[in-house]
């Protein structure tokens, strides 16, 4: 049978072949977790520049360290200071960070949540 398929069209079979024969290899856990931290600083990043935003237009408050002050709308000088030293160090590591479109942050969040979804995580599991 094979013989005849061959001698009427001989790519047939190798075409079947190739559909049922390939796999292609999944990646490994390092690379996983590679992309997995640069999303997650990349995610990072977009909030502390919208915290920056926010203490720019005045709707969070710079308090001096060690100020018994805390919630939604004051941050300590030393936690924005790390805060900073850590912005600049994604800055220098990823050639790329942004600004991205509504389009690009749906792809960078769901590929963050896919990618923690196979390693056990819960679906939407975004925290930085």
């Amino acid at each position: 049978m094979a013989s005849a398929i061959d001698h009427i069209d001989n790519n047939y079979l190798a075409g079947i072949e190739f559909e049922h024969d390939y796999t292609e290899e999944t990646r490994g856990l390092r690379e996983i977790l590679n992309v997995m931290d640069e999303l997650v600083d990349k995610v990072w990043y977009n909030r502390h520049q919208n915290l920056i935003y926010s203490i720019n237009e005045g709707e969070i408050e710079i308090v001096p360290k060690g100020t018994e002050r805390y919630g939604n709308h004051v941050i300590h000088k030393d936690i924005l200071d790390s805060a900073i030293k850590s912005a600049e160090r994604v800055e220098k590591r990823y050639e790329d960070v942004g600004p991205w479109s509504d389009f690009e942050w749906g792809m960078i969040n769901g590929k963050l949540s896919a990618l923690r979804w196979v390693l056990g995580d819960e679906w939407d599991m975004l925290d930085t």
